[in-house]
Protein backbone atom coordinates (compact mmCIF):
# COMPACT_ATOMS: atom_id res chain seq x y z
CA UNK A 1 0.00 0.00 0.00
CA UNK A 2 1.26 3.35 -1.30
CA UNK A 3 2.09 5.96 1.87
CA UNK A 4 -0.08 8.68 2.10
CA UNK A 5 1.23 12.07 0.72
CA UNK A 6 2.31 14.12 3.76
CA UNK A 7 0.33 16.68 5.32
CA UNK A 8 1.32 20.95 3.77
CA UNK A 9 2.46 23.60 6.22
CA UNK A 10 -0.76 25.14 6.53
CA UNK A 11 -2.47 22.02 7.26
CA UNK A 12 0.34 20.76 9.57
CA UNK A 13 -0.10 24.22 11.23
CA UNK A 14 -3.77 23.61 11.92
CA UNK A 15 -3.11 20.23 13.28
CA UNK A 16 -0.86 21.27 15.61
CA UNK A 17 -3.55 24.26 16.83
CA UNK A 18 -5.61 21.03 17.44
CA UNK A 19 -3.40 19.40 18.98
CA UNK A 20 -2.31 21.75 21.52
CA UNK A 21 -5.66 22.19 22.23
CA UNK A 22 -6.52 18.77 23.15
CA UNK A 23 -3.08 18.21 25.01
CA UNK A 24 -3.57 21.65 26.74
CA UNK A 25 -7.04 20.61 28.17
CA UNK A 26 -6.15 17.05 29.09
CA UNK A 27 -3.06 18.19 30.61
CA UNK A 28 -5.20 20.35 33.17
CA UNK A 29 -7.71 17.49 33.58
CA UNK A 30 -4.22 15.07 34.52
CA UNK A 31 -2.85 18.00 36.83
CA UNK A 32 -6.08 18.20 39.03
CA UNK A 33 -5.90 13.96 38.87
CA UNK A 34 -2.58 14.00 39.87
CA UNK A 35 -3.81 17.12 43.10
CA UNK A 36 -6.34 14.28 43.83
CA UNK A 37 -4.29 11.59 43.66
CA UNK A 38 -1.27 12.85 45.93
CA UNK A 39 -3.38 14.85 48.72
CA UNK A 40 -3.77 12.07 50.70
CA UNK A 41 -0.16 10.81 50.97
CA UNK A 42 0.44 14.80 51.83
CA UNK A 43 -2.21 15.13 54.78
CA UNK A 44 -1.05 11.53 55.97
CA UNK A 45 1.80 12.09 58.49
CA UNK A 46 -0.85 14.63 60.15
CA UNK A 47 -3.68 12.24 60.08
CA UNK A 48 -1.39 9.99 61.80
CA UNK A 49 0.07 12.57 64.55
CA UNK A 50 -3.20 13.74 65.14
CA UNK A 51 -4.76 10.05 65.36
CA UNK A 52 -7.63 11.76 63.32
CA UNK A 53 -10.59 9.03 63.57
CA UNK A 54 -8.33 7.16 65.44
CA UNK A 55 -6.48 6.25 62.80
CA UNK A 56 -3.23 3.97 62.80
CA UNK A 57 -0.38 3.05 60.23
CA UNK A 58 -2.13 -0.46 59.06
CA UNK A 59 -5.46 1.40 58.80
CA UNK A 60 -3.79 4.52 56.75
CA UNK A 61 -2.22 1.65 54.50
CA UNK A 62 -6.27 0.26 53.91
CA UNK A 63 -7.25 3.70 53.19
CA UNK A 64 -4.69 4.15 50.57
CA UNK A 65 -5.43 1.05 49.06
CA UNK A 66 -9.56 1.93 49.14
CA UNK A 67 -8.13 4.75 46.44
CA UNK A 68 -6.03 2.73 44.31
CA UNK A 69 -9.00 -0.46 44.02
CA UNK A 70 -10.85 2.77 42.98
CA UNK A 71 -8.45 3.30 40.15
CA UNK A 72 -8.48 -0.67 39.52
CA UNK A 73 -12.38 -0.78 38.77
CA UNK A 74 -11.54 2.74 37.06
CA UNK A 75 -8.92 1.67 34.44
CA UNK A 76 -10.52 -1.69 34.14
CA UNK A 77 -13.66 0.01 32.38
CA UNK A 78 -12.31 2.82 31.33
CA UNK A 79 -11.18 1.51 27.90
CA UNK A 80 -14.59 -0.09 26.90
CA UNK A 81 -16.63 2.61 28.04
CA UNK A 82 -14.87 5.02 26.30
CA UNK A 83 -15.61 2.65 23.10
CA UNK A 84 -18.61 3.06 23.68
CA UNK A 85 -19.50 6.35 24.85
CA UNK A 86 -16.66 8.74 23.75
CA UNK A 87 -13.61 10.10 25.40
CA UNK A 88 -14.58 13.18 25.89
CA UNK A 89 -18.04 11.92 27.90
CA UNK A 90 -15.59 9.81 30.16
CA UNK A 91 -13.16 12.65 30.80
CA UNK A 92 -15.54 14.90 32.32
CA UNK A 93 -17.75 11.87 33.86
CA UNK A 94 -14.07 11.22 35.63
CA UNK A 95 -13.52 14.58 37.05
CA UNK A 96 -16.98 15.09 38.18
CA UNK A 97 -16.90 12.08 40.11
CA UNK A 98 -13.25 12.07 41.79
CA UNK A 99 -14.04 16.09 42.70
CA UNK A 100 -17.30 15.07 44.46
CA UNK A 101 -15.98 12.52 46.12
CA UNK A 102 -13.44 14.68 47.58
CA UNK A 103 -16.23 16.31 49.38
CA UNK A 104 -17.08 13.17 51.08
CA UNK A 105 -13.65 13.23 52.17
CA UNK A 106 -14.06 16.47 53.64
CA UNK A 107 -17.01 16.41 55.49
CA UNK A 108 -16.92 12.94 56.59
CA UNK A 109 -17.27 12.15 60.15
CA UNK A 110 -15.68 8.53 60.17
CA UNK A 111 -13.29 6.74 58.90
CA UNK A 112 -15.95 4.26 56.70
CA UNK A 113 -17.39 7.32 55.22
CA UNK A 114 -13.98 8.94 54.27
CA UNK A 115 -12.74 5.43 53.03
CA UNK A 116 -16.06 5.54 50.53
CA UNK A 117 -15.15 9.32 49.81
CA UNK A 118 -11.88 7.80 48.56
CA UNK A 119 -12.84 4.61 46.97
CA UNK A 120 -14.77 6.34 45.01
CA UNK A 121 -12.16 9.34 43.67
CA UNK A 122 -10.04 6.12 42.75
CA UNK A 123 -12.64 5.10 40.58
CA UNK A 124 -12.55 8.66 38.71
CA UNK A 125 -8.96 8.98 38.76
CA UNK A 126 -8.60 5.50 37.51
CA UNK A 127 -10.44 6.38 34.53
CA UNK A 128 -9.36 9.12 33.67
CA UNK A 129 -5.52 8.69 32.83
CA UNK A 130 -5.62 5.97 30.15
CA UNK A 131 -8.56 8.24 28.66
CA UNK A 132 -6.37 11.20 28.66
CA UNK A 133 -3.40 9.40 27.50
CA UNK A 134 -5.76 7.80 24.43
CA UNK A 135 -7.12 11.32 23.57
CA UNK A 136 -3.75 13.01 23.32
CA UNK A 137 -2.36 9.67 21.36
CA UNK A 138 -5.21 10.74 19.01
CA UNK A 139 -4.28 13.93 18.06
CA UNK A 140 -0.23 13.83 19.31
CA UNK A 141 2.11 15.14 15.98
CA UNK A 142 3.17 12.31 14.33
CA UNK A 143 6.38 10.17 15.46
CA UNK A 144 5.82 11.88 18.43
CA UNK A 145 3.60 10.21 20.42
CA UNK A 146 6.00 8.79 23.90
CA UNK A 147 6.86 12.71 24.14
CA UNK A 148 3.46 13.91 24.02
CA UNK A 149 2.01 11.35 26.30
CA UNK A 150 5.31 11.98 28.86
CA UNK A 151 4.05 16.28 28.66
CA UNK A 152 0.98 14.69 29.47
CA UNK A 153 1.99 13.00 32.14
CA UNK A 154 4.19 15.92 33.52
CA UNK A 155 0.60 17.22 34.86
CA UNK A 156 -0.12 14.38 37.40
CA UNK A 157 2.96 15.55 39.13
CA UNK A 158 2.60 18.61 38.72
CA UNK A 159 -0.53 18.24 40.81
CA UNK A 160 1.33 16.15 43.26
CA UNK A 161 3.72 19.11 43.52
CA UNK A 162 0.21 21.05 44.19
CA UNK A 163 -0.27 18.84 46.61
CA UNK A 164 2.21 18.99 49.16
CA UNK A 165 1.47 23.13 48.64
CA UNK A 166 -1.90 22.55 49.64
CA UNK A 167 -0.85 20.58 53.17
CA UNK A 168 1.87 22.79 53.56
CA UNK A 169 -0.07 26.25 53.65
CA UNK A 170 -3.74 24.55 54.76
CA UNK A 171 -3.31 21.69 56.85
CA UNK A 172 -1.66 23.50 59.93
CA UNK A 173 -3.90 26.85 60.13
CA UNK A 174 -6.74 25.65 58.85
CA UNK A 175 -7.36 22.03 59.43
CA UNK A 176 -6.72 18.76 56.90
CA UNK A 177 -10.73 19.08 55.73
CA UNK A 178 -9.58 22.60 53.67
CA UNK A 179 -7.26 20.36 51.75
CA UNK A 180 -9.96 17.89 50.20
CA UNK A 181 -11.88 21.26 49.67
CA UNK A 182 -9.32 22.23 47.38
CA UNK A 183 -9.74 19.03 45.44
CA UNK A 184 -13.38 19.66 44.84
CA UNK A 185 -12.47 23.01 43.04
CA UNK A 186 -12.03 20.97 39.78
CA UNK A 187 -15.70 21.34 39.32
CA UNK A 188 -15.29 24.35 37.58
CA UNK A 189 -12.73 22.85 34.94
CA UNK A 190 -16.34 20.76 33.91
CA UNK A 191 -17.75 23.48 31.88
CA UNK A 192 -14.99 24.13 29.65
CA UNK A 193 -13.88 20.66 29.03
CA UNK A 194 -17.61 20.68 27.90
CA UNK A 195 -17.08 23.47 25.72
CA UNK A 196 -13.67 23.09 24.40
CA UNK A 197 -12.50 19.83 24.24
CA UNK A 198 -13.38 17.92 20.93
CA UNK A 199 -14.17 14.70 21.04
CA UNK A 200 -11.49 11.96 19.16
CA UNK A 201 -12.17 12.12 15.53
CA UNK A 202 -11.38 8.55 14.74
CA UNK A 203 -14.15 7.67 17.55
CA UNK A 204 -16.55 9.59 15.77
CA UNK A 205 -15.61 8.07 12.65
CA UNK A 206 -15.95 4.77 14.25
CA UNK A 207 -19.75 5.10 15.23
CA UNK A 208 -20.71 6.30 12.62
CA UNK A 209 -21.24 9.86 13.69
CA UNK A 210 -19.66 11.37 10.57
CA UNK A 211 -21.85 14.78 10.62
CA UNK A 212 -20.25 15.63 14.20
CA UNK A 213 -16.77 13.88 12.45
CA UNK A 214 -17.13 16.84 9.62
CA UNK A 215 -18.13 19.54 11.66
CA UNK A 216 -15.20 19.39 14.02
CA UNK A 217 -12.96 18.84 10.87
CA UNK A 218 -14.20 21.72 9.11
CA UNK A 219 -13.77 23.85 12.56
CA UNK A 220 -10.40 22.76 12.68
CA UNK A 221 -9.87 22.91 9.18
CA UNK A 222 -8.21 19.32 9.58
CA UNK A 223 -8.73 16.33 7.58
CA UNK A 224 -10.83 13.06 8.72
CA UNK A 225 -9.11 9.90 9.68
CA UNK A 226 -10.08 6.76 7.56
CA UNK A 227 -13.64 4.42 8.56
CA UNK A 228 -13.32 1.69 9.90
CA UNK A 229 -16.16 0.35 10.54
CA UNK A 230 -18.86 0.80 13.24
CA UNK A 231 -18.28 -1.90 16.09
CA UNK A 232 -20.86 -3.92 17.63
CA UNK A 233 -20.80 -5.57 21.38
CA UNK A 234 -18.83 -8.14 19.84
CA UNK A 235 -16.22 -6.13 18.42
CA UNK A 236 -15.79 -4.82 21.61
CA UNK A 237 -14.58 -7.97 22.95
CA UNK A 238 -13.19 -8.67 20.06
CA UNK A 239 -10.78 -5.82 20.58
CA UNK A 240 -9.85 -7.66 23.90
CA UNK A 241 -9.04 -11.01 23.01
CA UNK A 242 -6.66 -9.68 20.19
CA UNK A 243 -4.07 -8.34 22.91
CA UNK A 244 -4.14 -12.06 23.58
CA UNK A 245 -4.08 -13.69 19.72
CA UNK A 246 -1.07 -14.91 17.96
CA UNK A 247 2.24 -14.17 19.56
CA UNK A 248 0.70 -11.04 21.21
CA UNK A 249 -0.32 -13.27 24.89
CA UNK A 250 3.06 -13.17 26.24
CA UNK A 251 3.44 -9.57 24.92
CA UNK A 252 0.55 -8.50 26.90
CA UNK A 253 1.01 -10.36 30.01
CA UNK A 254 4.50 -8.93 29.98
CA UNK A 255 3.16 -5.52 30.12
CA UNK A 256 1.13 -6.37 32.81
CA UNK A 257 3.46 -7.54 34.97
CA UNK A 258 5.57 -4.94 34.54
CA UNK A 259 2.84 -2.49 34.85
CA UNK A 260 1.68 -4.50 39.04
CA UNK A 261 5.30 -3.97 40.05
CA UNK A 262 5.44 -0.62 38.35
CA UNK A 263 2.20 0.76 39.98
CA UNK A 264 2.97 -1.06 43.51
CA UNK A 265 6.34 0.84 43.00
CA UNK A 266 4.35 4.52 42.38
CA UNK A 267 1.68 4.30 44.52
CA UNK A 268 3.56 2.54 47.44
CA UNK A 269 6.18 5.86 47.25
CA UNK A 270 3.76 8.13 46.39
CA UNK A 271 1.42 7.09 49.51
CA UNK A 272 4.11 6.70 51.82
CA UNK A 273 7.13 8.95 51.09
CA UNK A 274 5.87 11.44 53.31
CA UNK A 275 5.11 9.30 56.35
CA UNK A 276 8.18 7.56 55.52
CA UNK A 277 10.98 10.28 55.95
CA UNK A 278 9.24 11.62 58.78
CA UNK A 279 9.92 8.57 60.54
CA UNK A 280 13.31 9.27 60.02
CA UNK A 281 13.58 11.88 61.76
CA UNK A 282 12.51 14.59 59.29
CA UNK A 283 10.60 17.60 60.50
CA UNK A 284 6.97 17.35 58.55
CA UNK A 285 7.60 20.26 56.38
CA UNK A 286 10.99 18.83 55.11
CA UNK A 287 9.01 15.60 54.33
CA UNK A 288 6.45 17.54 52.20
CA UNK A 289 9.63 19.32 50.37
CA UNK A 290 10.81 15.55 49.73
CA UNK A 291 7.29 15.48 47.37
CA UNK A 292 7.56 18.69 45.96
CA UNK A 293 11.34 17.77 44.74
CA UNK A 294 9.71 14.03 44.14
CA UNK A 295 7.72 15.52 41.69
CA UNK A 296 9.95 17.66 40.33
CA UNK A 297 12.17 14.67 39.18
CA UNK A 298 9.20 13.28 37.85
CA UNK A 299 8.25 16.12 35.64
CA UNK A 300 11.90 15.80 34.44
CA UNK A 301 11.48 12.82 34.06
CA UNK A 302 8.70 12.41 31.18
CA UNK A 303 10.35 15.11 28.92
CA UNK A 304 13.56 13.11 29.33
CA UNK A 305 12.08 9.64 28.87
CA UNK A 306 9.78 10.44 26.06
CA UNK A 307 12.39 12.07 23.77
CA UNK A 308 14.62 8.90 24.52
CA UNK A 309 11.46 6.84 23.88
CA UNK A 310 11.22 7.72 20.63
CA UNK A 311 14.67 7.29 19.63
CA UNK A 312 15.32 4.51 21.24
CA UNK A 313 12.33 2.60 21.81
CA UNK A 314 9.57 2.80 24.91
CA UNK A 315 10.41 -0.43 26.30
CA UNK A 316 14.93 -0.44 26.41
CA UNK A 317 13.97 3.62 27.71
CA UNK A 318 11.75 1.98 30.64
CA UNK A 319 13.64 -1.32 31.43
CA UNK A 320 17.04 1.18 31.92
CA UNK A 321 14.89 3.38 33.86
CA UNK A 322 13.46 1.32 36.55
CA UNK A 323 16.88 -0.32 37.16
CA UNK A 324 17.63 3.30 37.87
CA UNK A 325 14.64 3.49 40.10
CA UNK A 326 15.53 0.29 42.03
CA UNK A 327 18.61 1.99 43.06
CA UNK A 328 17.12 4.97 43.94
CA UNK A 329 14.62 3.40 46.26
CA UNK A 330 16.91 1.61 47.93
CA UNK A 331 19.25 4.51 49.00
CA UNK A 332 16.58 6.25 50.43
CA UNK A 333 16.27 3.69 52.97
CA UNK A 334 20.14 4.35 53.81
CA UNK A 335 20.49 6.91 56.14
CA UNK A 336 22.51 9.89 54.44
CA UNK A 337 23.22 13.84 54.34
CA UNK A 338 20.26 15.79 54.15
CA UNK A 339 21.19 17.70 51.04
CA UNK A 340 22.12 14.31 49.32
CA UNK A 341 19.15 12.89 50.16
CA UNK A 342 17.23 15.50 48.55
CA UNK A 343 19.24 14.87 45.50
CA UNK A 344 18.63 10.66 45.66
CA UNK A 345 14.54 11.63 45.72
CA UNK A 346 14.83 14.25 42.85
CA UNK A 347 16.67 11.63 40.88
CA UNK A 348 14.54 8.80 42.10
CA UNK A 349 11.42 10.84 40.87
CA UNK A 350 13.67 11.51 37.44
CA UNK A 351 13.07 7.40 36.72
CA UNK A 352 10.24 6.19 38.69
CA UNK A 353 7.37 7.63 37.46
CA UNK A 354 8.58 7.91 33.80
CA UNK A 355 9.42 4.14 33.71
CA UNK A 356 5.82 3.36 34.49
CA UNK A 357 4.64 5.69 32.00
CA UNK A 358 6.57 4.59 28.93
CA UNK A 359 4.71 1.16 29.64
CA UNK A 360 1.69 2.80 28.44
CA UNK A 361 3.21 4.56 25.46
CA UNK A 362 4.41 1.32 24.15
CA UNK A 363 1.18 0.05 24.51
CA UNK A 364 -0.64 3.49 22.87
CA UNK A 365 2.03 3.28 19.73
CA UNK A 366 1.62 -0.87 19.34
CA UNK A 367 -2.46 -0.29 19.28
CA UNK A 368 -4.36 0.15 16.07
CA UNK A 369 -6.71 3.58 16.92
CA UNK A 370 -9.90 1.27 17.78
CA UNK A 371 -8.15 -0.68 19.54
CA UNK A 372 -5.81 1.22 21.46
CA UNK A 373 -8.15 2.77 24.77
CA UNK A 374 -8.76 -1.06 25.75
CA UNK A 375 -5.29 -1.90 25.10
CA UNK A 376 -3.70 0.86 27.58
CA UNK A 377 -6.78 0.82 29.72
CA UNK A 378 -6.47 -2.93 30.58
CA UNK A 379 -2.94 -2.55 30.94
CA UNK A 380 -3.20 0.33 33.19
CA UNK A 381 -5.93 -1.60 34.72
CA UNK A 382 -4.11 -5.23 35.67
CA UNK A 383 -1.38 -2.79 36.81
CA UNK A 384 -3.43 -1.26 39.15
CA UNK A 385 -3.65 -4.65 41.06
CA UNK A 386 0.09 -3.77 41.85
CA UNK A 387 -1.31 -0.17 42.64
CA UNK A 388 -3.93 -1.76 45.73
CA UNK A 389 -1.20 -3.72 47.28
CA UNK A 390 1.65 -0.93 47.30
CA UNK A 391 -0.11 1.22 50.01
CA UNK A 392 -1.27 -2.19 51.92
CA UNK A 393 2.22 -3.07 52.11
CA UNK A 394 3.74 -0.10 53.37
CA UNK A 395 1.33 0.41 56.16
CA UNK A 396 1.68 -3.44 57.79
CA UNK A 397 5.28 -3.09 57.76
CA UNK A 398 5.03 0.29 59.77
CA UNK A 399 2.26 -1.42 61.51
CA UNK A 400 4.50 -4.69 62.22
CA UNK A 401 7.46 -2.04 63.24
CA UNK A 402 9.53 -2.69 59.99
CA UNK A 403 9.11 0.80 58.54
CA UNK A 404 12.61 0.34 57.33
CA UNK A 405 12.36 -2.72 55.05
CA UNK A 406 9.36 0.01 52.77
CA UNK A 407 12.12 0.80 50.48
CA UNK A 408 13.72 -2.10 50.12
CA UNK A 409 10.52 -3.94 49.08
CA UNK A 410 9.61 -1.11 47.09
CA UNK A 411 12.95 -1.83 45.10
CA UNK A 412 12.64 -5.15 44.71
CA UNK A 413 9.15 -4.62 42.69
CA UNK A 414 11.43 -2.24 40.49
CA UNK A 415 13.52 -4.37 39.61
CA UNK A 416 11.18 -7.15 38.83
CA UNK A 417 9.34 -4.74 36.32
CA UNK A 418 12.50 -4.25 35.16
CA UNK A 419 12.73 -7.98 34.25
CA UNK A 420 9.60 -8.15 32.81
CA UNK A 421 9.71 -4.83 30.54
CA UNK A 422 13.39 -5.77 29.41
CA UNK A 423 12.13 -9.53 28.08
CA UNK A 424 9.16 -7.33 26.20
CA UNK A 425 11.76 -5.02 24.51
CA UNK A 426 13.99 -8.10 23.71
CA UNK A 427 10.95 -9.66 22.12
CA UNK A 428 9.37 -6.19 20.24
CA UNK A 429 13.20 -5.88 18.97
CA UNK A 430 13.26 -9.38 17.28
CA UNK A 431 9.56 -8.92 16.00
CA UNK A 432 10.09 -5.86 14.57
CA UNK A 433 13.39 -7.17 12.57
CA UNK A 434 11.50 -10.03 11.58
CA UNK A 435 8.65 -7.53 9.77
CA UNK A 436 10.80 -5.28 8.70
CA UNK A 437 12.82 -7.99 6.62
CA UNK A 438 10.14 -9.14 3.82
CA UNK A 439 7.59 -6.45 4.25
CA UNK A 440 7.49 -2.13 4.19
CA UNK A 441 5.85 -1.47 7.69
CA UNK A 442 5.78 0.83 10.15
CA UNK A 443 7.42 -0.41 13.48
CA UNK A 444 5.71 -1.02 16.83
CA UNK A 445 7.60 1.70 17.93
Amino acid sequence: MSSSPSPSPALSARMSRLALLVIGLCWLAVLFDGLDMFIYGSVLPHLLETKTFGLTPDQAGDLGSYATFGMLVGALTAGTVADRIGRKQLMIACVTLFSLASGICAVSGSLEVFGLGRTLAGVGLGGLLPTAISMVSDYAPRGRTALTIGMLMTAHHAGGILSAYVAKWLVDPVGWRAAFWVCVLPLLFVPVLLKFLPESLSFLVAKGRTDEAHALAERFEVELPAATGKKTAADRWDALLNLFRGGEWLQTLLYWCASFGGLLLVYGVATWLPTLMRSEGYALADALTFVVVFNLGGIVGMLAAGRAADRFGAPRISSIWFALTAVGVFLLGVHMDQAVTMLVVFLTGVFLNSAQTMIYATVSIRSTPDNRATAVGWTSGMGRFGAVFGPWLGGQLLASGNGDWGFTSFAIAGLSSMVFIGIAALRSSKQAARADAPQELVGSH
